[in-house]
C-alpha cells in the first residue's frame, strides 16, 4: 500500500510540473508577438489615413470645382520657393467670375473633381421633383440656400435650383433676393453641366429648363 501511494504522488508531481512548463512555454512567444506588432501597426495606419487627403494630383486643363467660386480650369501647375520651402500650386481660371485662383497642392482639400455622368443624371432627376416649400422666414431660408450653393456639393446645388425655380423667366414672379440666389445656383450648376457633358451653354440651358419645366418670356407671349 505505501509503495502504491508513493508511485501515485510521483505521477501527480510529474503531471503538475509538465503542465507548468507547458503554460510557461506558451506564454513566452505571445509576449514577443505583442511587443513587436504594436509599434509597427501605428505608423502604417497613420500613413494610410493621411495620404489620400494630402494630395490628389490633377492635370493641366482638368476641370475642378472650388466650392465658393464654382467650376474652374487648371491653366498651369507652377513652383515657387518661399524661404527655404519649395511650394507647388495650381493656377485655376474660373471663367464665369473672371477670376484666377492659386491653390497649393498640399492645401487642396476644398477642391473636388467635376461630377460624373451618373451624378449629372441624378441632378436632372432632382430638378424634375417638386420644390420643397418651407414656412420659415425668408432671411433664414436665404442663409440656408447660400450655404448649400457654397458647399461645393452638386446635389445640394440642384436642390436650391429646384426649390427656387418659379417655372418662368418673368422677373415679377420672384423677389430680388430670390432671383439673385436662383441665378447664382443656376449658373453654377449650368457651368458644371457644360464641363461634364462638353456641350455649349444653349444646349445645357434647354436641358435644364426642360427638367425644371421652365418657360421663357417668348413662350409666355405666344
Amino acid at each position: 500500500m505505501p509503495k502504491k501511494k508513493k508511485i501515485k504522488k510521483k505521477l501527480k508531481n510529474k503531471i503538475k510540473s509538465f503542465k507548468k512548463n507547458k503554460i510557461k512555454a506558451s506564454d513566452k512567444p505571445q509576449e514577443k508577438k505583442t511587443s513587436f506588432s504594436n509599434p509597427d501597426e501605428k505608423p502604417e495606419i497613420k500613413k494610410i489615413k493621411k495620404q489620400p487627403t494630402e494630395k490628389r494630383l490633377y492635370n493641366l486643363k482638368d476641370f475642378v470645382v472650388y466650392p465658393k467660386h464654382g467650376v474652374g480650369k487648371i491653366t498651369a501647375i507652377e513652383k515657387a520657393t518661399i524661404g527655404d520651402i519649395d511650394i507647388q500650386f495650381y493656377k485655376i481660371l474660373v471663367e464665369k467670375e473672371k477670376l484666377t485662383l492659386t491653390v497649393p497642392i498640399n492645401q487642396q482639400s476644398k477642391l473636388r473633381p467635376i461630377a460624373s455622368i451618373n451624378q449629372i443624371n441624378k441632378c436632372i432627376s432632382i430638378l424634375k421633383t417638386k420644390p420643397k416649400i418651407k414656412r420659415t422666414m425668408w432671411s433664414r431660408r436665404a442663409q440656408e440656400y447660400d450655404q448649400k450653393i457654397n458647399s461645393g456639393k452638386i446635389y445640394e446645388l440642384a436642390e436650391v435650383v429646384k426649390d427656387l425655380n418659379k417655372n418662368t423667366d418673368i422677373i415679377a414672379d420672384q423677389s430680388y433676393s430670390e432671383r439673385q440666389l436662383f441665378e447664382k445656383a443656376y449658373e453654377r450648376l449650368k457651368s458644371e453641366f457644360e464641363a461634364v457633358l462638353k456641350s455649349n451653354p444653349e444646349e445645357v440651358q434647354k436641358k435644364m429648363d426642360k427638367a425644371l419645366g421652365r418657360t421663357s418670356i417668348a413662350e409666355e407671349a405666344q
